[in-house]
């Protein structure tokens, strides 16, 4: 793993393209400092349409220059899009064929750890179930421990509990008792931000046993959906913006 170059001079950029293509969008913020660079995709695969207007990328790494916008148009050329999955009218987002090309796969884990990796991460908290496959590398290469967030009656150990809503109903999300403790400096890891419900519940659940979550980090972001409303203040931290 490379070390990220010095802070790039400011700018800012983001194009949007036609439907079957992608605009790769790097932008590397540190302090006062950001850039940006926009590389032109192929299709991502799947049917677009339902006003899905194709994919811009987003990164916003402290890394930036070094090959940087080549790996998030690395990233964002191995994520497919499902429609009508689970359900009429949804886009699915599918990260699984991100797994199968190891560069990209690797390029994700590194632009998360080279954006941690100075600022005293000693959590991992990792959503159910995608931020379980994000989550683990991350921690290792920081020297952090993993944390999972679990669904009701998932973990065997005494929890402590936050609700969130959903469409019709709620759920919640689960920890083990005295897996953060007060002095812990924690990053809530999952594959996707959309409505923002459950990420809420992840950081509020962290914060109650005392922790401070320093931000959220995810793969993908649905910006329609206004997800970041939801987390207030809290930084969110995204790769792939889908629009």
């Amino acid at each position: 793993m490379t070390s990220p170059p010095p802070p790039p001079p400011s700018s800012s950029l983001l194009r949007r393209l036609p439907t079957t293509r992608c605009c790769c969008f790097a932008s590397a913020s540190s302090g006062s400092g950001s850039a940006s660079a926009s590389v032109r995709l192929g299709s991502l695969g799947g049917k677009q349409r339902r006003g899905h207007r194709g994919v811009a990328v987003m990164a916003a790494a402290a890394a930036g220059g070094g090959g940087f916008e080549a790996r998030v148009a690395r990233i964002a050329s191995t994520i497919r899009v499902i429609p009508d999955f689970p359900k009429p009218g949804i886009m699915f987002q599918d990260i699984t064929t991100m797994l199968l090309k190891p560069d990209a796969f690797r390029d994700t884990i590194e632009l998360f750890v080279e954006r941690y990796k100075d600022k005293g991460i000693t959590v991992i908290a990792g959503v159910e179930a995608r931020g379980f496959i994000f989550g683990p590398p991350i921690a290792l290469a920081l020297g952090a421990k993993f944390v999972p967030l679990r669904k009701p009656k998932k973990l065997p150990g005494e929890v402590i509990s936050e609700e969130y809503s959903l469409e019709y109903g709620t759920d919640k999300i689960e920890m083990h008792v005295g897996a953060v403790e007060p002095n812990d400096r924690a990053v809530v890891v999952d594959d996707l931000i959309a409505t923002g419900g459950t990420l809420s519940a992840a950081v509020k659940l962290i914060e109650r046993a005392g922790a401070e979550v320093v931000e959220c980090a995810c793969v993908i972001e649905l910006p329609e959906l206004k997800g970041r409303d939801k987390l207030g203040n809290k930084p969110v931290f995204v790769l792939v913006k889908a629009d």
